[in-house]
């Protein structure tokens, strides 16, 4: 039953925020398998995951209460310092499995890059990641890990509000390449310390639940991360155009109605050009719905970074539950 609570919680969470933007954020799309009063299923999914979820707790807590074993250990999240790694870990993983998502749309839609190029433009974020998480070992002996979390969910935010400044219409390698460095350097230190902090709160018999908890908790991370940037980008995108359009005296009535406007996507100038070349849409209005989108898009962009932003420098408070002395000070 703790297995079948906890595949469901996980099941039910990850398909409603992977389908936030086919299926509708808040109220039904076409393509939506159902609704419940014309509200989407995604969100509900989410809630019914979050509950069973909570279920699986209140069930595994009888299971130990009654002198039987549970699925994991529930001392492994039961003080708020396991709950602050878990949470800090599933923030920085969702905000660097968003980044991974927004930036090769940013050069291969935006700025017209293969896939290569975005390949190419991703190694500093990997090298910084590895580097971080190899080099801050050496600061365990100095540094608490409270501090040393909050600095490095600083670095992050700093990073990811930065690249949402600097990114334009035009590439600019180096600073994007500076931005995505300093992502890296927070998250590599954040992973490593975290999974220390987790390893040594318990003894070796304890391994297998620690080592399943957060392994979830970084899958789930990436995944609702993924989910989630491409659920903003798409509805900010979608508000921004047809708010657009609607005081665009240039784009005719008769010319929108020809659009799939319920459909809104993320595409490049020359999609557009192909998709407005099946229309009655003259060369000039040809122009103005590719600066329109142009525009869209990179405002788009802009404030879903800063979102994340946000919820990096949210991140900086729970992590205060993390413990206040040195790794090596810990109780054997």
């Amino acid at each position: 039953m703790g297995a079948v609570l906890m595949a469901l919680s996980i099941v039910l969470i990850s398909l409603g925020f992977n389908n936030l933007t086919q299926w509708g954020i808040l109220f039904a799309r076409p393509a939506a398998p159902f609704s419940v009063l014309n509200l989407s299923p995604a969100p509900m999914m989410v809630v019914v995951g979050i509950v069973a979820f909570q279920a699986f707790l209140v069930w595994s807590r009888q299971r130990v209460a009654a002198g039987r074993k549970s699925l994991i250990a529930l001392e492994v999240i039961g003080t708020s310092r396991e709950r602050a790694v878990l949470f800090s870990l599933f923030v920085i993983m969702a905000i660097t499995g968003a980044i991974s998502f927004l930036v090769p749309l940013y050069i291969q839609i935006v700025q017209g890059g293969t896939s290569w190029q975005t390949a190419v433009a991703l190694i500093p974020l990997s090298l910084a990641r590895v580097a971080a998480a190899i080099c801050v070992v050496r600061l365990f002996e100095r540094i608490s890990p409270r501090r040393l979390a909050r600095l490095a969910f600083l670095l992050a935010t700093i990073g990811v509000a930065l690249l949402a400044v600097v990114i334009h219409n035009e590439w600019s390698k180096g600073i994007v390449i500076t931005c995505l460095i300093m992502l890296g350097l927070g998250e590599g230190t954040l992973a490593a310390l975290l999974f220390n902090v987790f390893v040594s709160a318990f003894p070796k018999e304890k391994a297998g639940d620690v080592g399943s908890l957060r392994g979830t908790a970084n899958n789930l991370g990436t995944g609702v991360g993924t989910a989630l940037a491409s659920a903003l980008i798409i509805g900010v995108l979608g508000m921004g155009i047809n708010r657009e359009l609607a005081q665009n005296p240039l784009l005719p009535e008769e010319l929108k109605q020809q659009v799939n406007l319920d459909k809104v996507s993320f595409v490049s100038n020359d999609r557009l050009h192909a998709i407005l070349e099946r229309t009655t849409a003259t060369q000039e209005q040809v122009t103005e719905a590719v600066r329109l989108n142009t525009d869209a898009r990179l405002k788009a962009l802009k404030v879903s970074i800063f979102t994340l932003a946000g919820l990096a420098l949210l991140a900086f408070f729970p992590a205060g539950a993390l413990p206040g002395r040195l790794l090596s000070e810990a109780p054997a």
